[in-house]
Order: C-alpha cells, then sequence, then structure tokens
C-alpha cells in the first residue's frame, strides 16, 4: 500500500462527503488528521482497538471546524477497524498528525 493512496482517498471522501473509510490504512491517516485537528495525543505504534477506543472518548469533546472535518469524524465514529496492523499504518498515522496541506490532492 502507497500511502499516498491512502492519503489522497480520505481527502477525497471528506471534500466529496461521500463513502466511508474502507480499510485501517484510511482509519490510520484519518486518525491521525483527527488528532492534528482536535490536539488529541496518541502515541505512535496504538493498536486498531486502542485508536477505536481513544478517537470514540476524545472526538465527542471536539467541535469540527467545518463540514469536511464533520465528515471526518463522522467516517471515524462509523468505522469498524480491522484488528490487522503494520508499519504502514503508524506511517499514515504520523503523516495524518503532521500534514501541511489540508484537503489538497495532488494528482501529478
Amino acid at each position: 500500500m502507497v500511502t499516498s493512496i491512502a492519503r489522497q482517498s480520505v481527502i477525497i471522501k471528506c471534500n466529496m462527503q461521500a463513502s466511508v473509510l474502507t480499510g485501517n490504512y484510511e482509519f490510520y491517516y484519518a486518525a491521525g488528521l483527527a488528532a492534528k485537528l482536535c490536539g488529541i495525543e496518541v502515541v505512535d505504534d496504538i493498536l486498531p482497538g486502542e485508536l477505536k477506543e481513544l478517537l470514540t472518548e476524545k472526538l465527542s469533546g471536539c467541535t469540527p471546524g467545518d463540514e469536511r472535518e464533520a465528515y471526518l469524524f463522522q467516517m471515524l465514529a462509523d468505522y469498524k477497524q480491522g484488528e490487522e496492523y503494520d508499519a504502514q499504518m503508524k506511517e499514515l498515522l504520523l503523516c495524518g498528525r503532521e500534514e501541511q496541506n489540508l484537503w489538497l490532492v495532488n494528482i501529478s
């Protein structure tokens, strides 16, 4: 899995406000974005079930800044995480937390 594919997929879904998260790769990137937007502290190597629990607890107290953020939070709330975990998920979490070009899709 190329990390840019998961990144672009999540951003497109939020921009269009369509679809759902389709796997743990997208889940981890989206979680990183939510952590950035809400100031949520997340350890880098958190497992899927623990990440879902943390987000469920913390996102309820976070107010989205716009419709895209609201859609991101809703996708995370609705997602049923798988148990698989690998190093790319950690990388995607970090990419989301460090995102500089929020909502911009690069197709070059």
